[in-house]
């Protein structure tokens, strides 16, 4: 027996229990039952739609199967590059597919301290030794030329 059935069964035996309608028990037995009835209602509206919701997924998992199951494919095509699986190595800068910034080391030539610099650092091509105020000159056309031998 569904919900609404037993509560369509409930109304039933208040009817034949002879309850006055107009009396004070009657009103609140009567209002009762009618809010049982939409509550039962409501209920199986939502059965429905869980059940056609679950359909709605099964339909899908089966359509993400199938493309899940296509881009493995296209996966076994592909070829690794040497970097792809040592993240360690990447993040240090051996590739400019990093998000990571690159750092160098500067020595001084005049007082012969180390500093570190990235590569926006470099790029601006002279920069003031912060310890004795020398002016550190880069030349990143060299390193792209040896970089091409």
């Amino acid at each position: 027996m569904t919900t609404p059935e037993k509560v369509a069964y409930l109304k039933g035996l208040m009817d034949g229990l002879g309850l006055d309608a107009e009396s004070k028990e009657g009103k609140i037995f009567s209002c009762i039952a009618d809010i049982l009835e939409d509550i039962a209602l409501d209920i199986e509206d939502l059965e429905e739609n869980s059940l056609d919701l679950g359909e709605e997924i099964d339909a899908l998992s089966d359509d993400l199967a199938i493309i899940e199951e296509y881009f493995e494919d296209e996966d076994d095509d592909y070829e690794y590059d040497e970097y792809d699986d040592d993240e360690d190595e990447c993040r240090s800068g051996c590739c400019s597919g990093c998000d990571e910034p690159m750092f160098f080391e500067v020595t001084c030539p005049s007082c012969d301290k180390t500093i570190t610099v990235d590569e926006d650092v470099l790029e601006l091509g002279t920069i003031q030794c912060p310890s004795c105020g020398e002016m550190l000159e880069f030349d990143l056309d060299e390193d792209e030329d040896d970089e091409e031998a």
